[in-house]
Order: C-alpha cells, then sequence, then structure tokens
C-alpha cells in the first residue's frame, strides 16, 4: 500500500526511532511491503519508517538510475533493521541529496566514501556489507532518519541548497515531487 509521506516540519521526522525487537512479523513484512510500494511509487532510492510515520529502526533501499537520480550506479535492493554504521576512511565526498521528506529541494551533502554497514533483514537474518560511492550515500542518507536527522541538516554551503528546478533548470536533475 503507498503511504504518505511525511514532510520536513513535521515533528515525528525528528526523533530517535526505536529497535525493532520481533522479527519475521506479520506487521513487520506489512510494514516492509508498504515502504517497497511507497519508495516504487515515488522513484526514491530508498525510504526509512520514520518517514511513513512509524518509530521503528527499519531502512530500505535499491535499484539503479531513476528520474530522480539519472547518474546513480546500482545499489542492492535491501531491507536493513536495527542498523550500524562505520566509516572505513577519513575521506568524505560532496553529492546532491533530495529526499521524499523535502520535496522539490536539493542540497549539497558530504557523506563517508566508503563504510561498512550491519543489521539484519526481515527475518532476523544478519547483514554485513562494505559499500562505497552513490550505494553509501544511500545507506547514509536513509539511516540519519532513523536517528531524526534530515539531510538539510547536512549542508555546510547553502548557496549549493535550493528548488531543484532553480538549481537545475535544465531539467539535469528530476523534481522530487
Amino acid at each position: 500500500m503507498i503511504r504518505d509521506v511525511l514532510r520536513m516540519g513535521d515533528p515525528r521526522l525528528l526523533k530517535v526511532s526505536r529497535p525493532v525487537e520481533a522479527f519475521g512479523t506479520s506487521e513487520l513484512v506489512a510494514l516492509i511491503a508498504d515502504l517497497r510500494d511507497t519508495m516504487r511509487h515515488l522513484n526514491g532510492a530508498g525510504i526509512a519508517a520514520p518517514q511513513i510515520g512509524v518509530d521503528l529502526r527499519v531502512v530500505i533501499f535499491g535499484g539503479g538510475p531513476s528520474p530522480r537520480y539519472p547518474d546513480a550506479s546500482a545499489v542492492p535492493d535491501t531491507v536493513l533493521i536495527n542498523p550500524t554504521l562505520i566509516p572505513l576512511n577519513g575521506g568524505e565526498e560532496g553529492g546532491w541529496e533530495g529526499c521524499l521528506s523535502v520535496p522539490g529541494l536539493r542540497g549539497w551533502v558530504p557523506r563517508w566514501t566508503q563504510l561498512r554497514y550491519t543489521g539484519f533483514d526481515e527475518y532476523g537474518v544478519p547483514i554485513d556489507r562494505l559499500a562505497n560511492g552513490f550505494h553509501a550515500r544511500v545507506v547514509q542518507h536513509e539511516c540519519d532518519h532513523l536517528d531524526g536527522v534530515l539531510y538539510p541538516a547536512r549542508v555546510r554551503d547553502f548557496s549549493r541548497f535550493g528548488f531543484t528546478d532553480v538549481l537545475f533548470p535544465d531539467g539535469s536533475v528530476a523534481a522530487d515531487d
């Protein structure tokens, strides 16, 4: 089922989410199905449970280039629950980000270039992966939602933050809404 996505300004987006304690439940499976439907409907690269008003440490992400991220490399379809992120080097790289909860805007956000992430899938099977590039960016962006952080809080240079149609009048990056 496609769910409404909370938008920046909703206080629920600023809360730290609760860990999932039971895996494989019908409620968790239904939540993940709703996240998938909503993400695909909106051409997202990922989505976090808090974005649809569910206070749990659950994110999903994956796919390849899309209208919103035309130059993106492929990211494995992943359900990641109770994640932990570990940077693997001191390097950061900036990149344009948008967010389903911040429609119509883009910002240049620094992120770790390489990381290891661990967590569980919906059935409690452990996940332990290395990520770099766009994959690493998506994981960090989605996991930030679990700690109540929206990407504008990570923008360092506000001359590189604004409405997508103003920043990219040639349409080289699709609008988020």
